[in-house]
């Protein structure tokens, strides 16, 4: 089994920036890619970034230039490093997992490519 913890969440001012940290857990299991995604109520969970353990790595149109994603092996974390957040940034963000199949494609990250699912860390982003 694999386990996703997310950590790094909370309140900040527009303008400021978060540090996102998706530690992985795994047991018996060949994690491929690593995802993060934000949801809102009433909107569809947004794919906002992945990375693939090999180092292929893609960040959505929505925050590119503000949001990056990298991975920290030896504490065996993914990191969304978010800069000049937005108070429309403001969402539960999830890091979720796969070990094979699709990371990402042209048109982005897909809720459905993923297996498995860390428990969410709020961000809360104030004008």
């Amino acid at each position: 089994q694999v386990q996703l913890v997310e950590s790094g969440g909370g309140p900040v001012q527009a303008g400021g920036s978060l540090r996102l940290s998706c530690t992985v857990s795994v047991l018996s299991y060949d994690v491929y890619c690593v995802a993060w995604f934000r949801s809102v109520p009433g909107k569809e969970r947004e794919g906002i970034a992945a990375t693939t353990i090999g180092g292929s790595s893609y960040v959505a149109d929505s925050v590119k230039g503000r949001f990056t994603i990298s991975q920290d092996k030896t504490k065996k974390s993914v990191i969304l490093q978010m800069h000049r957040v937005l108070p429309e940034d403001t969402a539960m963000y999830y890091c979720a997992a796969n070990s094979r199949g699709r990371c990402f494609n042209a048109r982005g990250v897909h809720v459905e490519d993923f297996n498995v699912w860390g428990q969410g860390t709020q961000v809360t982003v104030s004008s």
